[in-house]
């Protein structure tokens, strides 16, 4: 698998959501580390999202901002 992106992060399904149209997967990354993620209901399905699969939260944005506490 290759693409454009490149920050992507392995992860199991800790938990799925359907929705209506959009589906909402919470993928843990690491003990305690989360990403949620929203997408569309038929790419919940044609992925075959379920708990406990192995997949990748692929992060793409054109800007990350970064902070620190003074």
């Amino acid at each position: 698998m290759k693409f454009s992106a490149r920050n992507s992060l392995k992860g199991k399904v800790k938990s799925v959501s359907p929705g209506s149209v959009n589906t909402e997967v919470v993928i843990e990354v690491a003990p305690g580390v989360e990403v949620t993620s929203i997408i569309t209901k038929t790419s919940a399905e044609t992925l075959g999202i379920a708990e406990g699969k192995e997949v990748y939260a692929v992060i793409k944005s054109s800007d990350v901002m970064v902070a620190v506490d003074h």
